[in-house]
């Protein structure tokens, strides 16, 4: 059974089509590469997933059940999380204090209550030793590296206990060595049995981690095939429309 399967999933904005029945897939420890160009439905298919759009037709299920989000939360919820290109971060708070955003940990008695720090840097210490990454819980995120505030966004997931992660280019504007260890965490969170749906326009990094590629153009899906049985050229003429369908 599928973590998250998409039906026949539409979506008009007045007489836009944005999105017309796309059929989409997600498996527990999977990750799908989402091409396509600007303009091709990508960023309308994360955001009615994520919760920030309903869909005009079709249906969402999660783990064989149909679901309604009505605002992001309710994804949040249900185990759906988003990682977007911006990270979302602050950079003059620490990195535990990244991770646990809206979420402190504290300790007191009754109303008088403080941060529990300590609390916050151990659990983020065991979340990036998890990731297998160097990230120190008390750094803070203005001095880290690319591939260092990656791995505080994808811990605040893990602290989430998410199910499914939509990660939003995240090895755009980074080093060769920060995509690297970007696409190493990729590889951690698959072998602990997440679902990864990775929207990009890197056409190496979706062939060196994705198991398959799902391409859309004009708001219709025109390839889902594993990575194995495609190629970079064959991508590129299905997202430029040289080649019709795969």
């Amino acid at each position: 059974m599928a973590a998250l399967e998409l039906k026949t999933i539409s979506k008009h904005f007045g007489a836009i089509e944005a999105l017309s029945h796309v059929d989409f897939a997600l498996e527990r420890g999977e990750i799908v590469g989402l091409m396509g160009d600007n303009g091709a439905g990508k960023s309308t298919l994360v955001k009615i997933i994520a919760g920030n759009f309903p869909p005009s037709g079709g249906t969402i299920l999660l783990e064989g059940r149909p679901v309604h989000f009505h605002k992001p939360g309710d994804a949040r919820a249900a185990g759906i999380e988003v990682v977007y290109q911006d990270l979302a971060l602050c950079n003059n708070l620490t990195a535990s204090a990244n991770v646990f955003l809206a979420r402190e940990k504290t300790r007191g008695f009754g109303p008088f209550r403080i941060l529990d720090n300590r609390a916050m840097n151990e659990r983020s210490r065991e979340l990036f030793a998890e990731l297998k990454s160097e990230t120190r819980p008390a750094e803070t995120v203005r001095m880290m590296s690319g591939g260092q505030r990656q791995a505080v966004a994808i811990a605040r997931t893990h602290l989430s206990q998410a199910r499914i992660v939509l990660m939003d280019e995240p090895t755009a504007a980074i080093s060769v060595r920060q995509v690297a260890e970007v696409l190493d965490l990729l590889r951690r969170l698959r072998e602990q049995g997440m679902a990864i749906v990775l929207i990009s326009h890197r056409m190496p990094d979706v062939f060196e981690v994705a198991d398959r590629v799902v391409v859309l153009r004009r708001g219709r899906k025109v390839a889902d095939k594993p990575i194995q049985d495609s190629s970079p050229e064959e991508v590129t003429g299905l997202i430029t429309g040289a080649i019709g369908t795969a």
